[in-house]
């Protein structure tokens, strides 16, 4: 069963977005039938993604060895936040929803991050914060003003120390798993609304970055969601390991597992299961649907993309490189939106709209994401049955208030 947060039609079908992809559709049908009949295309409507990945900074104080952006890292690339702060605001304006702060190099990093991170807030958007937890104190300046649709996760992948700064290898010694986690009671402390969680990224031997082995962390499972409950973190989050392959897609390869797939897949259930039992009313325990598609062999079916990716017009990934259409292909430069300056301002957004639209004819995704194991695969998939069906009418659904996609 799909977890809510990844049922992104249900999130699409809310009163409050429904609208903008009811303008989607209906722009997406007139273009058909523009084509059908000879006539002149009509323009993109002027709306924005419902949400985005926004990468603050290339900046980072860490090393991971499993970092999927390690090229870009502590780069020159950089956000002018002026005219960051004016395409945010003009996205407001055209649908967007939520910010999810994260990639790239650490958010909190960024010089602006605490008066950013409220300009955000005061425009009335969820705003999410995916952090190595270094800066404890920085999540602590703006904490308080976040509410119970918003979240922290902090991505820490092991259960011990010794692992920890193995992986990590941050740059400072004061950085210990010991130190993050006991800042998680004290941010619980100033506010208790939004969720705080602890991700963990399952590595297995023979999974590398570059062809450099990776540090395998199956066997800390269990020992780090014993850590995340005593820590008060609200869940602990368990995905499978992702590689860049050589056209910047990113994939999950298990078959990289040393001829060990089944060994390992096994191992990962019997360890996430164990898992599994410490959850309990205050503290939960998920599978990404990435893993949940490892474990029972399905992951290969979620590859299959329709021809038009319709949702890299409602999801796009905002860097400090330029506007990217999706987070599996990040800083590739065949999935380039725009510049960074995309969105500042009402003529450069008016640019992008038409890049779009030639984005969704020029990038078939049945190819480029033939080895990409999508999130989206089940929306993709439905949206293009309203386009080419005979009704294209979105029936909306209950509003929940989350609309991170």
């Amino acid at each position: 069963m799909k977890h809510a947060i990844h049922n992104f039609s249900a999130k699409l079908r809310q009163p409050s977005v429904a609208p903008t992809l009811q303008a989607y559709i209906d722009w997406r049908r007139a273009v058909r039938a523009a084509r059908e009949h000879g006539a002149e295309e009509p323009a993109m409507p002027e709306i924005a993604p419902v949400s985005i990945n926004l990468d603050l900074t290339t900046a980072c104080n860490y090393r991971c060895t499993h970092c999927i952006d390690w090229d870009i890292l502590n780069t020159k690339h950089k956000l002018a936040e002026e005219d960051l702060r004016t395409s945010i605001a003009l996205m407001r304006e055209r649908g967007l929803k939520s910010v999810i702060l994260i990639g790239g190099g650490e958010p909190t990093l960024y010089p602006g991050f605490v008066g950013f991170t409220k300009f955000l807030k005061e425009l009335g958007l969820k705003v999410s914060i995916v952090t190595n937890g270094s800066r404890g104190d920085r999540l602590a300046e703006v904490i308080g003003d976040f509410d119970d649709k918003d979240w922290i996760r902090m991505s820490l992948d092991s259960g011990s120390n010794e692992l920890f700064r193995e992986m990590h290898k941050p740059t400072s010694s004061a950085v210990t798993l010991d130190v993050i986690c006991e800042w998680v009671p004290k941010l619980k402390a100033i506010n208790p609304a939004p969720q705080v969680g602890f991700s963990y990224i399952i590595v297995w031997s023979g999974a590398s970055r570059e062809e450099h082995a990776l540090n395998e962390n199956i066997h800390e499972i269990v020992m780090a969601a014993e850590r995340a409950k005593a820590a008060q973190f609200d869940y602990i989050a368990f995905k499978p390991i992702l590689e860049r392959q050589e056209d910047g897609a990113e994939v999950m390869n298990p078959a990289k597992a040393e001829a060990r797939e089944r060994e390992v897949v096994a191992e990962i259930r019997r360890q996430v299961d164990l898992a599994k039992e410490l959850g309990d009313g205050t503290f939960k325990v998920f599978e990404s649907t990435n893993l949940r598609m490892l474990e029972d062999g399905s992951w290969r079916e979620s590859t299959r993309q329709p021809k038009t990716c319709h949702m890299q017009a409602l999801r796009q990934v905002l860097t400090p490189t330029g506007v990217y259409n999706c987070p599996a292909h990040r800083g590739v430069d065949k999935a380039v939106v725009g510049p960074k300056e995309a969105y500042a301002g009402e003529a450069r957004a008016a640019e992008t709209g038409q890049s779009v639209a030639a984005l969704l004819d020029r990038f078939d995704a049945s190819h480029e994401c033939r080895n990409v194991t999508c999130l989206y695969h089940d929306v993709n998939w439905w949206i293009e049955g309203l386009v080419e069906g005979e009704d294209g009418k979105v029936e909306e659904a209950e509003e929940t208030g989350d609309f991170f996609l």
